[in-house]
């Protein structure tokens, strides 16, 4: 496997591309005006409690309140009540309104929805990450090597002590890391909660207390290993930065990193923006013929697989079981790609064979191995679906880059223009009892103004009859089609 990052930088928007033999298969975004706000500290304050959803909203000083569970609420917030029980089940005992709490992002807002917040505070670093209200030490699962958990684990107990409290998890990137380089890490980790924790206490409730480094570094903290051939970014400023974040914790890595000084921008090698452009796309073409539909809604997410102009060349069965097959492959692409999150339903083609449907099954669950985002898949119902569930912590690239349809209001549908002839002749029956006017003028669509002028001219003719006034139309080119205005003149 060999995977490159390509690094684009602009004064308003970063871009980061990680591609595994050429191919894109993960894109972050990151605008100055909509900076994502997962793992961002602020100290809020409680708005309101909510005892039937066991939890509160919290005042962080955005334009909705977030949203903050019991189960995230550290012991910390209601250690000085007295209360004793590990975990109280009442979340008035754990938080009132006015309270001030030290909060950190979980999810950024999405839709409608305000940031989810925990008060289990975490502090990453490139091999670790630090849980100043918390104990315990912990390495990451995917670290699976036995003998390597325990020299982590025992490296763990050994450094700890000479160090403030609070609890150590081994991040995958410290999987063969040197005591020296933990060390390193701890002790950094502690003065800069030491700092998040003075500025705390000077800050007022609904401000930010620390934010989460830039994209560039953040891709390098989260996202480096052994598998990264080479980072090339294009802003000599960032790559310094870079350099410098590297030779401070990673200087293995630092040789990797390179600016990209060619006129040719950085996102045509690969063809890294035509994947982007596809990634927008409700359809998805697959090699066989067959292609996937893609609806992203607020609830959750269908995938549809049609085997569209593949025929096989044995039989039925065979050529169903081969277009699941590499739909499960695609499907398992475009998750990462769009970063598409929450409850996922997938209709593969049904298919009679048991053996195939778990075939297509395991060929899923085998794609989605390699996804950095947790994820869940249940059996193929009786139906031909698979329910699935991805961790969603930000927005999709669809979020990210577009905005809902001003005309259709985000249906992706418009009503027909003799629809909308209809609800005119509607309107003029109602505008011609409630004013007497002279005349009635309708203002529409070019689309709308021809059809009544054409098909729908006898049935003006007759309402004109009807209510006794002359109609005028008038086209506007600024009207969508389903816009109409009638004016009493």
């Amino acid at each position: 496997m060999s995977e490159e990052i390509l690094i684009n930088v602009t004064p308003r928007e970063t871009r980061v591309a990680l591609l595994d033999n050429g191919v894109l298969q993960e894109l972050y975004v990151e605008r100055t005006r909509r900076r994502g706000l997962v793992g961002n500290i602020y100290k809020g304050k409680v708005s309101r409690v909510l005892p039937g959803m066991q939890a509160a909203f919290i005042d962080i000083g955005l334009e909705r309140t977030a949203f903050l569970h019991a189960e995230d609420v550290a012991r910390t917030a209601y250690a000085d009540s007295g209360y004793r029980d590990d975990k109280p089940s009442d979340i008035r005992m754990l938080l009132h309104e006015g309270q001030e709490v030290l909060v950190q992002v979980l999810k950024d807002p999405l839709g409608t929805k305000g940031a989810r917040l925990t008060s289990h505070i975490s502090i990453p670093s490139r091999y670790m990450v630090y849980l100043p209200l918390g104990n315990g030490m912990g390495v990451s699962v995917r670290i699976e090597d036995l003998m390597e958990r325990e020299r982590l684990l025992g490296l763990l107990r050994t450094l700890a002590p000479t160090t403030l409290n609070g609890g150590y998890i081994v991040r995958t990137a410290g999987e063969g890391a040197a005591a020296e380089a933990l060390r390193a890490d701890m002790l950094f980790l502690n003065r800069l909660w030491e700092n998040i924790h003075l500025r705390s206490s000077d800050v007022a409730a609904g401000s930010l207390v620390h934010e989460d480094q830039p994209l560039f570094i953040r891709i390098l903290r989260d996202l480096f290993s052994e598998e990264i051939q080479r980072v090339r970014v294009d802003s000599a400023e960032a790559c310094a930065l870079m350099r410098d974040f590297t030779g401070m914790f990673i200087p293995e890595m630092q040789a990797r990193i390179e600016s990209y000084e060619d006129s040719r921008p950085i996102f045509d090698l690969y063809g890294v923006e035509d994947e982007i452009r596809k990634a927008l796309d409700r359809n998805v073409q697959l090699k066989s013929g067959g292609y996937l539909i893609i609806d992203q809604t607020e609830a959750m997410t269908t995938i549809d697989v049609n085997t569209g102009a593949y025929v096989g060349h044995r039989n039925l069965e065979e050529t169903i079981l081969k277009t699941n097959l590499e739909a499960s492959q695609a499907i398992a692409h475009q998750l990462r790609l769009r970063n598409l999150g929450g409850i996922i339903i997938i209709d593969f083609i049904d298919m009679n064979d048991a053996d195939h449907k778990q075939l297509v099954l395991q060929a899923l669950q085998h794609s989605l191995s390699k996804d950095r985002a947790k994820t869940q898949v249940t059996e193929i119902s009786t139906l031909g679906l698979v329910e699935m569930t991805r961790k969603r912590t930000r927005e999709s690239l669809e979020h990210v880059l577009c905005m809902p349809c001003p005309s259709c209001q985000g249906r992706a549908s418009l009503k027909t223009p003799e629809t909308v002839c209809y609800e005119i002749f509607r309107e003029i029956l109602r505008e011609a009892r409630q004013f007497d006017a002279r005349e009635l003028r309708v203002l529409a669509s070019q689309e709308v103004i021809g059809m009544l002028l054409d098909e729908e001219s006898s049935s003006l003719a007759e309402l004109e009859g009807q209510i006794g006034k002359p109609i005028r139309l008038q086209a506007e080119a600024l009207y969508h089609q389903e816009q109409f205005d009638v004016v009493p003149m």
